[in-house]
């Protein structure tokens, strides 16, 4: 692993936003989350939501350009259950709706803990998810069109909630807790060797400050991180 490929983890890892998350509603296909995956990354969100009746359905997909790698997707069987468990975590629920009540998506403060929650792309969002929410935002449009589609939509409001946090000085500090930092930390530095830990069920090594583990590395497990080359011939 090289230098810059660790400190840009640590970057990014240091700027996540624990208590920002985004939540759609009647997910049929992965794909449908795919670019709002690449956006919550984006902003520093590492956690979705998808509400899916379906649970053979898997919400991560490969057309996320690799974010999935990044950000989790949790899945939900029904928007009440979504709901109520973001509320018990803190969080408040603002929905994005080109309906009359809403206001322009500009005037809610996202510096608040907050879930965002859209719609699917063809059914959009129902009435049952914005009589849950705290908050309903719109996207004002000067055209014919009566809105954006919901990945579009989903980054402008998301981007709106990161230049609100960051004039706040949210991205400035470390806001994971120190567990779940080093979790991440040493899972996307060393994601083959997390995944032998998993399955034996060990805790990973402490890494050093160049991103190399402190205690010897299972003797079975050739420590090998992202870009590090074909392995070497016995």
């Amino acid at each position: 692993m090289t230098p810059e490929r660790y400190a840009r983890i640590c970057r990014t890892l240091n700027r996540r936003q624990p208590d920002l998350t985004v939540v759609m509603e009647d997910v049929h296909k992965a794909h449908n989350l795919a670019a709002i995956c690449r956006s919550a990354d984006a902003v520093g969100i590492g956690e979705i939501h998808g509400v899916t009746a379906d649970p053979t359905i898997r919400l991560t997909h490969r057309s996320a350009s690799g974010t999935n790698k990044w950000v989790t997707a949790r899945s939900h069987g029904s928007i009440d259950a979504a709901v109520a468990q973001l509320r018990e975590a803190g969080l408040s629920v603002v929905v994005a709706t080109p309906g009359a009540d809403a206001v322009d998506y500009r005037e809610a403060d996202y510096t608040a803990p907050t879930a965002l929650l859209v719609g699917a792309e063809l059914v959009g969002i129902s009435a049952r998810a914005v009589a849950l929410a705290d908050t309903a935002v719109t996207v004002p449009m000067a055209g014919m069109a009566g809105s954006l589609n919901v990945s579009v939509a989903t980054a402008l409001i998301l981007f709106e909630a990161m230049r609100q946090r960051e004039a706040r000085g949210l991205y400035d500090v470390r806001r994971l807790d120190d567990a779940t930092h080093a979790r991440l930390l040493f899972e996307w530095s060393w994601p083959q060797v997390a995944a032998v830990y998993r399955r034996r069920g060990r805790p990973y090594p402490q890494l050093d400050e160049c991103g190399d583990p402190l205690q010897p590395i299972c003797d079975d497990v050739v420590a090998r991180p992202p870009g590090s080359g074909p392995r070497p011939a016995a």
